[in-house]
């Protein structure tokens, strides 16, 4: 500890918990991936070092950092593994998971695209970490907007309803627990148009009903008392609780989704909103996508055949799972041949317009590097690096990762300062979005920006203005020091909190 500004002791990042975490990340688990292959030094594999050195380092401070840092967390465990250690293994072998192949300029080209991301976020970050002290206008009123629980208890009816509604054009109960292969064949099967539809429905029963259950457990108590509030929840949490069993489970829905619906109900418990559970909580995460998540495509095929556990670099080299770098490597060729296309980045935020009224509305991104490639399948990623690189080059992919840098940085640290005020956007928004970036992140935009519309916006319309300010930078308590008596009273009657 260190003796902050009014004499309280100040937290410290552990030096030593930093070296075993940099140690294991930096050091340990890229000599076993290398150990076990017959690596082929090149350039792009040199680059591609210092990409795991920058990802592996990043994870380490925010896995011991003194604040919880939930955006940083989400964005680096995805660097590291899929554009760091994966990369690896492929470079060192030049064997990928997919056909398409590229020559050595172009990989090193690509390592030099995700090395250029990942400086540019870093920056982006560090500048929006020294003004860390000062209140923002706009993002902190946002995160302190707190739920109304007259508009949650309108959007868990909607929920719902959504569900008695939508579920029987889904195929009713059955389809829900089909494999991913049979949804994508009878998606593959039916008209584009019935399957946009279809894709549609499934989000709008998804997103909501995920809402629905958290913000039904974190809805803060009336005025007056509760009693109503807590029979109205006791009777639709396990309604809710069977929607999004049926809705959001891992079997036909996408893993990334999944796992971001059961990890944002967890994150968003206010005992994991410290800094040590949090770090505890990150570490269990990153352990379990390096080991458990190559084998949680189990449900994934029709047929199922057991489990074979293999090498880390093994499943980087042959898991479509681990495709980033590689759909990386075919965009920077795709833009060596048909060169940049800024038009390109109209189609994200305008992606509600019908191409009937846009004839020439961008394609999606995984789609023209699977046509560029020659792949029969098309519903393939597009990392976020490339889609930005195919609009103007490294400038491009420059501005947008140090702006997201600079936002997930000062997120972050406005969730730090709100973490005491219960059901608020702070609390609860920003645990799904840090971890829907692993989606965001691998893409491709057009693919996800509308489901991501409507993790967004559903939160911004259950949730209400604080009745008072946020606290300044100077009232924010310490991170180790209680808040006093007299501070935490007022705080009780202005946030009031959930009760079951």
């Amino acid at each position: 500890m260190m003796p902050g500004k009014w004499g309280t002791a100040r937290p410290v990042r552990g030096i030593a918990a930093l070296g075993c975490w940099a140690l294991l990340l930096v050091v340990l688990l890229p000599v076993l991936i290398l150990q076990s292959l017959d690596a082929r030094f090149g350039a792009a594999l040199a680059v591609q070092c210092v990409v795991v050195v920058h990802t592996g380092g990043a994870l380490a401070r925010v896995l011991t950092d003194v604040r919880a840092r939930v955006i940083g967390f989400g964005f680096w465990l995805f660097a590291y593994v899929w554009l760091g250690l994966a990369p690896l293994a492929m470079l060192a072998t030049d064997a990928y998971p997919r056909g398409f192949m590229v020559d050595a300029q172009s990989a090193f080209v690509t390592t030099l695209v995700v090395e250029s991301g990942l400086l540019a976020y870093s920056a982006g970050a560090a500048v929006a970490s020294w003004r860390s002290s000062r209140t923002s206008t706009v993002l902190e009123p946002l995160l302190a907007r707190r739920l109304s629980p007259a508009r949650v208890l309108l959007l868990c009816g909607l929920a719902l309803l959504l569900a008695v509604v939508l579920i029987p054009g889904q195929g009713g109960l059955s389809a829900f627990f089909l494999s991913r292969q049979a949804a994508n064949e009878a998606a593959a099967a039916s008209e584009p148009a019935a399957s946009a539809d279809r894709a549609m429905a499934a989000w709008a029963l998804s997103v909501p009903a995920f809402w629905a259950l958290v913000a039904l457990v974190h809805v803060p108590r009336f005025t007056a008392g509760d009693r109503t509030l807590r029979g109205l929840r006791w009777l639709l949490l396990p309604l809710l609780i069977a929607v999004n069993a049926t809705v959001n489970n891992p079997i036909s829905q996408p893993r990334f989704w999944a796992g971001t619906v059961l990890l944002a109900l967890v994150f968003s418990a206010s005992w994991l909103r410290g800094p040590r559970a949090f770090r505890l909580g990150a570490a269990a995460v990153a352990a379990v996508v390096l080991v458990v998540f190559p084998y949680s495509d189990y449900f994934r095929y029709d047929k199922r055949e057991p489990v074979h556990v293999v090498s880390l670099a093994e499943q980087f080299t042959s898991n479509g799972d681990y495709d980033a770098f590689q759909q990386i490597e075919t965009g920077v060729d795709y833009v060596r041949t048909h060169g940049f296309t800024p038009t390109a980045a109209l189609g994200p935020p305008l992606f509600f317009v019908p191409r009937a009224a846009w004839p020439g509305k961008p394609d999606d991104a995984g789609i023209l590097l699977a046509r560029h490639a020659g792949y029969t399948f098309q519903n393939l990623s597009a990392p976020l690096w490339i889609e930005t690189y195919m609009w103007a080059g490294f400038p491009s992919v420059i501005a947008v990762f140090g702006l997201i840098g600079a936002v997930g940085r000062r997120i972050d640290d406005l969730r730090h300062r709100l973490r005491r005020r219960r059901g608020t956007l702070a609390a609860l928004l920003v645990p799904a979005f840090g971890f829907y970036q692993l989606v965001l992140l691998r893409g491709s935009l057009m693919a996800i920006v509308g489901p991501l519309a409507l993790l967004v916006c559903i939160p911004l319309l259950i949730t209400r203005k604080a009745r008072r300010p946020a606290l300044p930078p100077s009232a924010a308590p310490s991170a180790s020091a209680p808040a006093p008596r007299a501070q935490r009273d007022a705080l009780s009657l202005t946030t009031g909190g959930a009760r079951t």
